[in-house]
């Protein structure tokens, strides 16, 4: 089964274990049907990553693990995307080990970690979190959990390792979901 045809499945399937996001916070679905028609025009996911100047390793990932078609899809997705410089901060020869074809499951894996099969703005990511008394719990593509919670008025996400990173800019709309830029990878316990 291609990358994309497992991708999706495994989106489908853990929006059907675990109920979409929508439903776990009791608020609104968020996708906003009226937006479809001004979504039409923008860049979708990828498009997005490429132009920002500040994603050429997620852009070069996402490539090498055969996932560009997949986020290129109508979706919705929402992916936290680590910047240049989260990529550069792991440990050394990290990404290079990564990006070796040898590794493309492993770098899938990693890669839809940062990856929740549904539009999940800022606004209702911040609802989710008061609604659960300060720490929201969320499952990604990848099967993986990753928990959100406030710092200040700055959304803290932490992985399956206990690593926090930081959203340092949130809600960027694109076509077929939202970016919310990350200040580091999440990495899987």
């Amino acid at each position: 089964m291609p990358i994309s045809s497992t991708l999706k499945a495994a989106a489908f399937a853990s929006i059907a274990a675990m109920g979409s996001f929508a439903l776990m916070t009791g608020t609104p679905a968020f996708a906003d049907h009226h937006a479809k028609a001004a979504e039409a025009n923008q860049p979708n996911i990828v498009e997005t990553a490429m132009g920002t100047g500040v994603h050429a390793t997620l852009v070069a990932a996402v490539k090498a693990a055969d996932l560009v078609e997949t986020l290129s899809a109508p979706g919705p997705y929402t992916v936290f995307a680590p910047t240049d410089d989260a990529f550069a901060a792991l440990p050394a020869g990290t990404v290079d080990t990564l990006l070796k074809p040898e590794n493309k499951d492993q770098l899938t894996s990693i890669l839809t970690y940062h990856v929740v099969a549904e539009r999940v703005p800022a606004a209702a990511l911040t609802q989710a979190i008061r609604g659960a008394g300060g720490s929201y719990e969320f499952t990604t593509v990848a099967g993986e959990t990753l928990s959100a919670r406030f710092d200040g008025h700055t959304i803290v996400v932490t992985d399956g390792a206990g690593r926090e990173t930081k959203v340092v800019q949130a809600d960027v709309d694109t076509a077929n979901g939202v970016i919310h830029v990350t200040d580091g990878v999440f990495l899987p316990g």
